[in-house]
């Protein structure tokens, strides 16, 4: 890039020229390619009135050399453009109200996952929130909606890059043929890192039942990069699908190490972010003088007064790498969000890694040696003994004055499989740490990690419907008071060890009391220190990964769960009217069942055993848990246990009147203890 000739245009405009210059380094060109409006056939949402809907396309570049950016995975190796600078295009969406002015001037950034958006929430719409969703994850391939980040690949001066590539299959079915990209947590909607050969001499192709048994090799005349969809094994060459002679098999876990190439330069979906949300705060247009689409032809200021973003699941687990990377200091430092709900995300995030994956788990069974489960774990800075790491995901932004507001919330499958415990715990379990001021924690007992019910055929039972969604809502508001006018959330409310809630997960520390039909096994998220080589920076969860990872045996990480009352449902979180008012046993956990890997946690899935109706149909079950009829008589004392449910959770905060009224609504209208 050109310098400005500075000594012929004096210091003062020289100063302009180069804050110019360094402006460019973020969103360049905002496009607008659709408008709706009104939104949703001009619903009215409260005093906000009619919303409308914006869709475009953000254009960003990032400097190379910024100390920023200089983070992000090879961002040297990207292609440059003319000004020397790294370009990605990222798709949004901006929900907005129509006459702005009636906004509440937060600005709510909603990440979504794998490009999925999750829905406005109407109660948010009412109070006057501008919703932004902007693509971060550049593995993601257009389609069905989906939001997407064009991110460059990699090269070595032009030359390809290529590097070993570790993935474990599973399925639920038989299957014949899958995508190279695969992974539990990932499937045909993501990209795909070509193999560098179809031919699989030298390569492994293993499976195994457990995660922890040996692996068993499949013969290489047994398995191809090829499609066998249409055409009979060894099928039709593909060097972005691998088949199995027979098909895969629900019951094993299956691994392979190939070499791939052309990684992708994902990192830059941190920079995105940051950017576009900066932009919509501060920019009043762009550098080619298209207006920031939260002005209007009579008001050309920002109307935004502070930033919430919010990650759930894996976006999460972005949230926290996010702040940890340094990214919510703006290219002209300032912050970025004021206030973050990092919501079922317990973990970093691989998207800062060469051919890294973000779609990626770390649990009990699946993806159990992926990367970002590493420390440090806590929000504040820590030594962490186990691994000899220092530091913290606040380390940078506390440096920086940075740090926003955080409302972590949890589900409690993250404990059994997530491992948060080690969020609020030493490294060795054995007590609680302080969390700092700036942090609330909660977690929801007794939930899923997406509440939702319907059969489960791999664990063989109903899975966890116990939401937690009006009371993250509840969470949510309280956090836009804490950001806007400085008022105090509820006190965290999660489990610890010093009351005696947090404990080990085998039967007699959990209280686990048993239900007929149910097995337990005390399976949990346990951990071995693992080292992913020398070019790989554990901390800051960055670099280039060693396939197969080394597992230090010796060095461990125990997990702790939140105990359970006579029901086996959870205490020392929040719990909610529903779980005040059961009926039945609502769990975190299932296990899976036979021909699926026996035994081991299932995935993010729980459960719900419903409680039998009379004493007589428990007395004949050998069920120990109270019948509905013991605990409620009738549907009336059914609905006043749900009503002083609901009305002591509002009274704490954890629940805004308007969903009280919902769920006491729900209450009467059910058929609990109803006469046929």
């Amino acid at each position: 890039m050109k310098m400005p000739k500075c000594l012929q245009t004096g210091p003062v405009a020289c100063l302009f020229i180069l804050l110019f210059f360094s402006a460019r380094a973020h969103v360049t060109r905002i496009e607008i390619t659709k408008v709706e409006s009104p939104y949703n056939s001009g619903m009215v949402y409260g005093a906000a009135g009619q919303y409308e809907r914006i869709f475009g396309k953000a254009y960003g570049e990032v400097d190379p050399n910024n100390a920023l950016d200089t983070i992000i995975q090879d961002i040297k190796l990207a292609p440059r453009n003319a000004h020397g600078m790294v370009e990605y295009v990222t798709e949004f969406i901006l929900l907005r109200p129509v006459d702005i002015s009636k906004s509440n001037k937060l600005l709510f950034i909603s990440l979504p996952n794998r490009g999925n958006v999750f829905p406005a929430d109407t109660a948010l719409l009412k109070r006057g929130y501008i919703y932004l969703w902007a693509a971060w994850q550049g593995d993601i391939i257009a389609g069905n909606n989906r939001l997407t980040i064009n991110v460059p690949v990699a090269t070595d001066n032009g030359r390809e890059i290529t590097g070993k590539i570790r993935v474990e299959y599973e399925v639920n079915e038989p299957t014949k043929t899958l995508v190279l990209s695969s992974g539990y947590f990932n499937g045909a909607t993501h990209h795909v890192y070509e193999t560098v050969t179809t031919n699989n001499t030298g390569l492994v192709l293993s499976k195994r039942v457990h995660e922890a048994d040996e692996r068993i090799a499949i013969p290489n005349n047994d398995w191809a990069f090829a499609d066998c969809t249409t055409a009979d094994f060894p099928g039709i060459p593909n060097t972005t699908k691998v088949s199995v002679k027979g098909g895969f098999d629900p019951n094993y876990i299956y691994e392979l190490i190939y070499t791939g190439k052309n990684p992708l330069v994902m990192g830059l979906g941190f920079a995105a972010i940051r950017d576009l949300a900066s932009f919509m705060r501060h920019q009043v247009k762009d550098g080619a003088g298209n207006p920031n689409p939260l002005t209007t032809t009579t008001d050309k200021s920002v109307p935004v007064k502070a930033a919430i973003m919010q990650g759930i699941s894996q976006c999460g687990n972005f949230t926290r790498t996010f702040l940890q990377l340094g990214f919510n200091e703006d290219e002209n430092h300032r912050i970025v969000f004021e206030g973050v709900n990092d919501h079922i995300g317990t973990r970093r995030i691989s998207l800062n890694i060469r051919f890294g994956r973000p779609g990626g788990g770390g649990i009990q069974r699946e993806d159990h040696l992926f990367p970002s489960n590493e420390p440090p774990f806590t929000w504040d800075n820590t030594y962490e003994p186990i691994s000899g790491i220092h530091g913290g995901i606040l380390e940078k932004c506390i440096k920086t004055s940075t740090a926003p507001k955080i409302v972590q919330t949890f589900s409690s499958s993250e404990y059994w499989q997530l491992r948060a415990s080690l969020r609020t715990t030493n490294s060795y379990s054995t007590k609680d740490i302080a969390i700092p001021s700036n942090v609330r924690v909660y977690l929801f007992n007794s939930t899923q990690h997406g509440p939702v019910e319907m059969a489960d055929k791999v664990s063989g039972f109903t899975t966890n419907g116990n939401s937690y969604t009006p009371y993250l809502r509840a969470l949510i508001i309280a956090l836009e008071h804490w950001v806007m006018d400085g008022k105090q959330p509820p006190a965290s409310i999660y489990p610890t060890i010093a009351k005696g809630t947090l404990v080990k997960h085998d039967k007699t520390s959990m209280g686990w009391q048993g239900i007929p039909g149910v097995l337990f096994n005390g399976n949990a998220n346990d951990g071995p220190l693992i080292d992913f080589g020398p070019a790989y920076n554990t901390k800051m969860v960055t670099g280039i990964l060693q396939e197969p990872p080394t597992v230090i045996k010796d060095k461990y990480y125990r997990v702790l769960v939140p105990k359970v009352d006579a029901d086996g449902n959870e205490i020392g979180g929040i719990r909610s009217a529903t779980l005040q008012a059961p009926l039945g046993t609502y769990t975190g956990w299932s296990l899976r069942k036979e021909g699926y890997g026996q035994g081991d946690l299932n995935g993010l899935n729980g459960m719900f055993i419903p409680f039998k109706t009379t004493k007589a149909e428990r007395i004949a079950t050998n069920d120990p848990r109270l019948s509905l009829e013991e605990r409620y008589q009738t549907h009336g004392g059914y609905v006043a246990a749900v009503t002083k449910a609901a009305n002591s959770l509002v009274t704490q905060g954890l629940l805004s009147p308007e969903d009280a009224a919902n769920i006491i609504a729900a209450a009467e209208k059910s058929t609990v203890l109803q006469s046929k």
